[in-house]
């Protein structure tokens, strides 16, 4: 049976908490605008403003550094229940978490090499990472076949003497356009004929490895995102034996270990994408008047604000839920949580951004507010870490097996 649950924030979570909050004031929302008009007279919509510099120098100083790993020798010490609202926090800006080193795919790979990589990986790739010295990439999805099913992965990953050799195309490799970044996490199959969840494994192929090409970088509803989305061509990539990540055959293992906790960072910083959205309907509702009073007297926006309010609410209660159940009692007793809020956050945060667009009029879809590349950006969470169907699938699965002694019984149940 579980204990019961306590979602009461933690003294250190407040602590830490109220000195991000007056980081995101003085430093982080002013700093937006001139993030922005540094990357555009720059020319590379993928280099380092001088501004993020900044920002991180002072987050260092303030102590609101790589928040995200519960390790204490390496990061913060939180837990997942008392990080998740200083996600929400970051969430609020688009270039808050990386402000703070805490920001995708290099949380998730941080946590990988953390709990996976050896001391010699630790000490080449973690290190740097940790320090905001170098950036990376996470290649696991694939152009040529259904990535939602990721036992259909294809790149090979082959066993050569001392070496690995890479072959295979990779997309949507979020970070690999970036000119930080110097290794990528690949997934791919070192063996075919083995059972399905054992084929794939993970290994570090530094970015300037001969045989990598970056062939693109992938827009999002024509936005071209400062990380950047990289399709990747490898043609016999030789990579040292030594890179690779665990054993062969723990791809899976790796990716699963990965993506939960990873799930509860993006489904927070979503959550804080539409607490921004909501705070910025309200003002505009309050401010703008039409046929002699304000927006926000209309009956259908007062609705709005309400609807957004409840559902915000239910969707923060589910992930907080899920995170004390990572924190309590692993990944593997969360994995129905995990699959809800990858659904529920996405969604919300949409219908809330899409009310603030509405209410902004032809504003909204415009530059002149952040809501249209919200829109945009949190539209492709649907679709990152597994769609919404898989998830669904997942929960449904769970759901019959508790019902139907086929389902209970048959290797679909899982």
């Amino acid at each position: 049976m579980m204990r019961g649950m306590d979602f009461e924030p933690s003294a250190r979570s407040r602590e830490f908490a109220g000195r991000l909050a007056a980081f995101m004031d003085e430093c982080v929302y002013p700093a937006e605008a001139v993030f922005e008009a540094q990357v555009r007279e720059g020319g590379d919509p993928h280099a380092d403003p001088p501004v993020l510099g900044e920002l991180q120098a002072e987050a260092r100083a303030r102590g609101l550094w790589n928040l995200f790993l519960p390790d204490e020798e390496h990061g913060a010490g939180l837990s997942y229940v008392e990080y998740a609202p200083l996600a929400e926090l970051m969430g609020r800006s688009a270039i808050a978490a990386e402000a703070c080193n805490c920001s995708a795919p290099d949380t998730g790979n941080m946590e990988v090499l953390a709990q996976f990589g050896t001391p010699a990986q630790q000490e080449r790739w973690l290190a740097p990472l940790l320090e905001a010295e170098i950036r990376s990439g996470f290649a696991m999805t694939e152009p040529d076949v259904a990535s939602s099913d990721a036992t259909n992965v294809q790149l090979r990953i082959e066993r050569d003497g001392d070496h690995y050799v890479l072959n295979g195309r990779k997309w949507w490799t979020t970070g690999a356009i970036r000119r930080r970044c110097r290794v990528l996490i690949v997934m791919g199959k070192t063996n075919p004929d083995g059972p399905p969840h054992r084929r794939q494994s993970m290994i570090l192929v530094p970015r300037d490895t001969p045989g990598l090409t970056v062939t693109r970088n992938l827009t999002v509803f024509g936005y071209t995102h400062h990380e950047g989305h990289g399709e990747l061509r490898f043609e016999d990539v030789r990579v040292p034996a030594a890179n690779l990540i665990a054993g062969e055959g723990d791809g899976f293992v790796i990716a699963q270990a990965r993506l939960g906790p990873g799930r509860i960072h993006h489904c927070m910083r979503t959550i804080g994408a539409a607490e921004r959205a909501l705070a910025m309907l309200c003002r505009r509702a309050s401010e703008r008047v039409t046929f002699g009073a304000p927006i926000a007297s209309r009956a259908n926006v007062q609705d709005w604000i309400a609807e957004s309010r409840i559902e915000i609410d239910m969707v923060r209660l589910l992930t907080l839920k899920a995170a004390w159940l990572i924190d309590s009692y692993g990944n593997k007793h969360a994995r129905t949580e995990i699959a809800a809020i990858k659904v529920a956050a996405p969604q919300v945060a949409l219908k809330v951004i899409d009310r603030a667009i509405q209410i902004h009029g032809g504003g909204g879809v415009s530059q002149d507010f952040p809501l249209a590349w919200l829109y945009a950006h949190i539209r492709t969470l649907r679709l990152a870490d597994g769609p919404d169907e898989v998830h669904k699938m997942t929960i449904a699965r769970r759901e019959l097996r508790a019902h139907d002694p086929v389902q209970a019984t048959s290797g679909g149940a899982r």
